[in-house]
């Protein structure tokens, strides 16, 4: 079997150890894995290199992806995504793994529904992909948040401030829920939850 894999969007870290697993996994069953370069747009460019062991091994701790990224969308439009399932097709490809957030699993997913064999693997620091309690990234964007916010304590008290931290999640309040607690933030406002003003004010002093 010839498995196609892709990494889309955002980079994380724990994207190559994602991909050196799959590879060690699958050429242990005998198949060869391919790795799209720079995510859909490999696929649309036909840009592609097989990735064996000898390419993958020791890459797990390094951050990024080795075969690169993008936010190319092939389902923009019906002939995107036709080419897209042609060229899939005609570079002999029997199978696709992508490794994404949202936008790169949601055309996973309309691909896998117009014929295309695919499995997803969630990975996001968001950690907003639905149907799954695991995403690769967050884990480490949450413990750089915890970190950055346990420094701060002295910073506030040594100057008595207070000092607001905004931390990324796009609409998902994820990583700051989990970061503020581990770090030991005072008080946490996340986009899912109405801000008690009143109440902040009344922690704060």
């Amino acid at each position: 079997m010839r498995i196609a894999v892709l990494t889309g969007g955002g980079d994380a870290q724990g994207l190559n150890a994602a991909i050196e697993g799959i590879v060690y996994r699958a050429t242990k069953s005998g198949h060869k894995v391919f790795g799209l370069i720079d995510g859909w747009k490999g696929l649309l460019d036909e840009k592609f290199y097989e990735l064996t062991k000898e390419k993958v091994r020791n890459t797990y701790f390094v951050g990024g992806t080795i075969i690169g990224t993008s936010r190319t969308n092939p389902c923009k439009d019906e002939a995107t995504a036709e080419k897209a399932l042609k060229n899939f097709r005609e570079l002999g490809f029997d199978a696709l793994i992508a490794i994404g957030g949202e936008d790169t699993l949601g055309a996973a997913g309309k691909l896998f529904e117009k014929g295309l064999p695919a499995v997803g693997i969630p990975k996001t620091i968001d950690h907003d992909v639905a149907e799954t309690e695991y995403t690769i990234g967050f884990e480490t964007a949450v413990t750089i948040v915890a970190d950055a916010i346990e420094k701060l304590h002295t910073t506030a008290r040594s100057h008595h401030r207070v000092i607001v931290v905004e931390i990324m999640g796009r609409h998902s309040g994820w990583i700051a829920l989990y970061g503020g607690l581990a770090g030991g933030a005072n008080y946490i406002l996340i986009p899912e939850v109405e801000p008690d003003i009143d109440d902040m004010i009344r922690v704060i002093k």
